[in-house]
């Protein structure tokens, strides 16, 4: 039994046109098949595989079907997160497509799972990528307020539903944590955020996270280890379509 994770999917079997440009990048070409191909030779029917946003360019769930199945169909227990581009997933009715796929998927937003003694818990998250506007050198040269407050705003309500999932995990004994975001854990400009203050503040032993891909957004966040925590960004092209093991 192993725990595995990779993020940045974006299937298309519905929505090709809304994909057209990915589909152009050699890293994306055929994708779909190779990542198929992989699972097939690496998990097995008792592990379970975390995907950590952005499944799907499906604008709703019936863009998606097609992609969800694919998800599916692919071996071991799947347990997904939601990510900045799953147009179908409204958080609060997470619980609606956690009926609708019951035995197939699993949903992962304001609740937990469970492997082995550790609870998984996960939110999509959220890192300031737009308040600020840098050069080709990286450096700051302008920089957007009213986006700031706003990116505020979403930064809390995620904690908010981080926090309660991890204490239902807590109320129901559980003490070894793994953390999800889609979005990295910090933005370019900081060292911290509030997400590293929760995994530090909970214990938790690794934080995985997606959204960054493309060459050169890969180490925009953190990697490896920060104050006893194991950082990890599992994004499909950065990993090579290779599922990462985490436990």
């Amino acid at each position: 039994m192993a725990l595995y994770a990779i993020g940045d999917l974006h299937l298309h079997f519905q929505a090709e046109l809304k994909a057209k440009a990915q589909i152009k990048d050699r890293v994306w070409k055929n994708h779909e098949q190779k990542f198929r191909k992989i699972c097939a030779e690496l998990i097995q029917p008792d592990d379970t595989l975390v995907l950590a946003g952005d499944h799907s360019w499906g604008r709703n769930l019936a863009e998606c079907e097609l992609d969800m199945q694919y998800i599916s169909d692919l071996p071991g227990r799947k347990i997904l997160l939601r990510g900045n581009h799953d147009m179908f997933w409204d958080a609060k009715k997470t619980e609606v497509l956690n009926e609708h796929f019951r035995g197939k998927l699993f949903f992962l937003q304001d609740n937990y799972c469970t492997y082995s003694d550790y609870a998984l818990v996960g939110t999509k998250g959220h890192c300031f990528e737009g308040p600020f506007y840098l050069n080709r050198r990286g450096q700051i040269i302008g920089w957007d307020v009213k986006n700031e407050a706003r990116s505020k705003k979403l930064v809390d309500r995620e904690i908010d539903r981080l926090r309660a999932s991890l204490e239902a995990a807590r109320a129901d004994g559980f003490r070894k944590y793994i953390l999800f975001l889609h979005y990295p854990p910090t933005s370019i400009l900081e060292d911290s955020s509030a997400f590293t203050r929760m995994a530090e503040e909970y214990g938790a032993e690794q934080v995985i996270y997606a959204h960054s891909h493309g060459e050169s957004r890969f180490y925009d966040s953190i990697h490896g280890e920060r104050n006893g925590i194991r950082y990890r960004l599992v994004s499909g092209d950065f990993l090579g379509w290779h599922p990462v093991r985490i436990l």
